[in-house]
């Protein structure tokens, strides 16, 4: 099989709370800031902006209102508020990016009307192949999907966040759900995946599987290592 998996994309997929603090609650480490963020230039709106720009997976308002000390019911204001600004709300001309809620977080995302502008952008000319972590890591999320995270750090070895989200803006694997007990996502291969091996299903793969270790096997470590989505 030639070159099965080249062609790239740029990534750009969160950290869950398990128990939503009361709106009027202090977050945890509001006393830890040495500063108030409304101090800044652009106040407390142009902080969580910023954050959010740096943000590479939806990040919960609870988490948001930790880091800039602020109340949970005020950053919750503040995002509905960035969201509506970049709707063009009120303004003149639409954005190309919208701030959108994806679960139980808030993420930055290009606006689905450009996403075939942005689907060439990031695809074109982009013929770098895969690392080898990435190899391995596509070949356990392959033969023992779905799969989440956690459970591919485990058989190997090594934390797959950052290859877990290049395969997934290569078109490689993909979110396909939740895993019931830890919350975390869970992720598959994709037609694209399939195209790119020359195969018409996953039957069709070398028999490698039985060198993997069961997911049941595995079960709890998503907790065990804190991840959540």
């Amino acid at each position: 099989m030639t070159d099965p998996l080249d062609a790239a994309a740029d990534p750009v997929a969160p950290v869950d709370a398990d128990v939503t603090p009361p709106a009027d609650a202090e977050p945890p480490g509001a006393d830890e800031l040495a500063f108030d963020v409304d101090d800044l230039p652009g106040g407390a709106l142009a902080t969580l902006e910023a954050v959010l720009m740096v943000a590479d997976e939806p990040i919960p308002a609870v988490r948001l209102a930790a880091v800039l000390a602020l109340p949970l019911d005020r950053v919750e204001d503040l995002l509905h508020e960035l969201a509506a600004d970049y709707r063009g709300a009120g303004a003149g001309r639409p954005r190309g990016f919208e701030l959108r809620r994806a679960g139980e977080g808030w993420r930055i995302y290009s606006a689905p009307a450009y996403a075939d502008v942005v689907g060439r952008f990031v695809l074109e000319g982009q013929t770098a192949r895969l690392t080898q972590a990435a190899l391995e890591t596509l070949a356990v999320i392959a033969y023992r999907q779905p799969v989440t995270r956690g459970q591919v750090s485990a058989v190997r070895g090594v934390n797959v966040d950052g290859v877990v989200r290049t395969l997934t803006a290569r078109g490689l694997v993909a979110e396909v759900g939740t895993d019931p007990t830890s919350g975390a996502l869970l992720y598959a291969t994709t037609g694209y995946f399939l195209e790119r091996m020359g195969v018409s299903s996953l039957d069709e793969l070398p028999p490698l599987a039985p060198y993997l270790p069961d997911i049941d096997a595995l079960d709890g470590v998503d907790q065990a290592i804190g991840e959540t989505r």
